[in-house]
């Protein structure tokens, strides 16, 4: 059924689930949300499944007229939502119905909000998944950005029977200075022992998209007797490379290979921080052990369970 009318996309609206596997040696990147604990929470909101798609809007949100009764959640980044020009809250649901005006601003902390409908947004599945990859015009609406006069449909759903609200402590901070926590490896070697990856801030620089981040900092030397390349391998969301000119780039989910080495990998836990950040941020690195990082992930598993048990 026909559900939402897109009157304005935002600056950069996609359709995403919880990626594309299986298709990383054709080329195909993972692509799928960004941060998945706010996407876990939009859906759990409105009573989906966690597997349903849902809007992924980045630093500027949309305006979109309902066309259908349902419910919606709107999580991740601050970035203000109106329903007919009143102002309503991010983390709850909130019942539309036809006519309604829903209008998601600027962002103020943060930078990617995720907005879910009840039966989640419905377009076709390409490869197991409803996720948009641009680059290769792959999946969600068209396989490109949402756009003005676009009509999207859900699959149908039961409406809840009750409002609800995520309790405050399971709510994110997303700070201008995340630390994020990571794994040396696996070229650790082609770098001296004491880098300053570690212990300094890196600042976030415009070229910061789903492919990579890009930041810009203390150099990190790699050795002399090292080259200033590998042969291209596959890569997976976090790896952190250096590329010749010692500047980090931060690997995310539509990116398949990597030719520089890889100083280090970021723990899955800590993915979304980078989402969050936008140019100007700044990102200081931690280096933990694989054990830690085990424990680390097992605690988020732990906070999903506790939230899912909720409602």
């Amino acid at each position: 059924m026909t559900a939402l009318k897109i009157l304005a996309p935002g600056g950069f609206t996609t359709i995403q689930d919880k990626g594309r596997f299986g298709f990383q040696q054709m080329g195909v990147p993972i692509s799928g949300v960004l941060d998945s604990f706010a996407f876990h929470a939009a859906n759990l909101l409105v009573g989906n499944h966690e597997t349903c798609a849902v809007l992924e809007i980045t630093v500027m949100g949309p305006t979109l007229e309902i066309r259908k009764e349902m419910d919606i959640a709107l999580t991740g980044a601050k970035m203000g939502m109106t329903l007919n020009d009143q102002p309503v809250e991010q983390w709850k649901s909130v019942r539309v119905r036809p006519g309604d005006m829903l209008a998601i601003s600027m962002v103020q902390e943060g930078c990617r909000t995720y907005l879910a409908v009840s039966g989640g947004i419905k377009v076709p599945r390409v490869m197991g998944s409803l996720s948009t990859y641009v680059a290769g015009k792959i999946g969600g609406f068209q396989g490109r950005p949402l756009a003005k006069e676009d009509i999207l449909e859900t699959h149908k759903a039961r409406l809840l029977v009750s409002s609800r609200t995520l309790p405050c402590e399971y709510i994110p901070q997303y700070p201008a200075h995340a630390v994020i926590r990571v794994i040396s490896g696996p070229q650790d070697n082609y770098f001296v022992g004491d880098t300053p990856l570690f212990g300094t801030d890196y600042m976030v620089t415009p070229k910061a998209d789903r492919m990579g981040y890009r930041l810009q900092g203390n150099a990190v030397p790699i050795k002399g007797n090292m080259p200033k390349s590998i042969v291209s391998e596959p890569s997976m969301p976090g790896s952190i490379q250096i590329p010749p000119d010692g500047q980090p780039i931060i690997l995310l989910v539509e990116q398949t290979v990597g030719g520089y080495a890889k100083i280090a990998t970021m723990i899955s836990t800590d993915l979304s921080k980078v989402a969050q950040t936008t140019p100007g941020d700044m990102i200081q690195f931690e280096k933990i052990d694989l054990k830690t990082a085990h424990i680390l992930h097992g605690e988020e598993i732990n906070r999903i369970k506790n939230m899912n048990a909720l409602f």
